[in-house]
Parts: structure tokens; C-alpha cells; sequence
């Protein structure tokens, strides 16, 4: 069987910046309507977004899927709340590591996988403002060498 590439269409690049990220996992979205097609077409958005575990269950919040601009009707709430699909392990797990002091659950990057739109989410703790500036420094220096390299060739 031919394994089919993940077709990443949007990532939290600002998640990445603002946590240190330990674990990940992947967990299926339950969409309605036309949210699917707003996907497929780009039209999502991860800043500002977090899960949380209510009842059992793993939410996203503050996810934006932009209506559908072909859709005549039924069109919801772009920023409503969305159960994600996981494993009830896995939900334990998340559970068990969200309530450490200083760990959180925050989305990653949306992507299709079989036809199916994913949504990958990790534990994360959140960086201190020197450890941002690491972070900075590491990659100009990093871009300053490959900048050297290339002029080299």
C-alpha cells in the first residue's frame, strides 16, 4: 500500500515562538458543512487558539475557519469551539500532563491525511522571554553560516 504525504495547510509558527513543545499527537476535527472546502482552500487560521479537555472530551477553541464564500446557507460560526477525535489513552494522557503546573495543550498545524482534515496538538510550557531570545540568537547564527557557506560555493 502507498503511503500518502500529509498535505500541511496551515501552521501555528507562533506556538513554535511562544512554547517549548514535548509531545505531539494527532487527533481527527469534527467539521459541518462547508468547513472542509474552507480548509482545503487555505482558509484557516491557528493564531490565538488553544484546546482544553472538557468532559472527556479534547476541544479547540479560538480555531478560525473562514465561511465558505460559495455557501448559500447554514453557515457557522466561524470561531465556535470543535471536538477533536483521539484515542481515550491518549485523552488520559493529555489530561494527566495538562494539569502539571506550567503545561498546556496547544494546536500545531492542520493538514490532510487520507482526505480526512487532522489536527496535530503537543504539550507544551511556555518560554521565558530569555529563552525567546535564545531562540533568536540560535537562528542568526545559523543563517549567518549558511549565508557563508553559500558565498563560498
Amino acid at each position: 500500500m502507498e503511503k500518502e504525504a500529509k498535505k500541511v495547510i496551515v501552521t501555528n509558527r507562533k506556538a513554535w515562538h511562544e512554547y517549548t513543545i514535548d509531545e505531539t499527537y494527532d487527533a481527527g476535527i469534527v467539521l459541518v458543512g462547508t468547513e472542509v472546502k474552507s480548509i482545503r482552500a487555505g482558509k484557516v487560521n491557528l493564531q490565538d487558539s488553544f484546546c482544553r479537555i472538557e468532559n472527556g472530551e479534547v476541544w479547540v477553541h479560538g480555531m478560525y475557519i473562514a465561511p465558505y464564500e460559495f455557501a448559500n446557507r447554514w453557515v457557522v460560526d466561524p470561531r465556535r469551539s470543535r471536538k477533536l477525535l483521539l484515542h481515550r489513552d491518549e485523552i488520559d494522557r493529555l489530561r494527566s500532563k495538562s494539569e502539571q503546573r506550567g503545561l498546556t495543550i496547544v494546536p500545531l498545524k492542520v493538514y490532510f491525511e487520507r482526505g480526512y482534515a487532522k489536527l496535530e496538538i503537543g504539550i507544551g510550557r511556555g518560554k521565558k522571554l530569555y529563552d525567546k531570545r535564545e531562540a533568536i540568537a540560535k537562528r542568526d547564527i545559523e543563517r549567518e553560516r549558511r549565508r557563508e557557506i553559500a558565498g563560498r560555493e
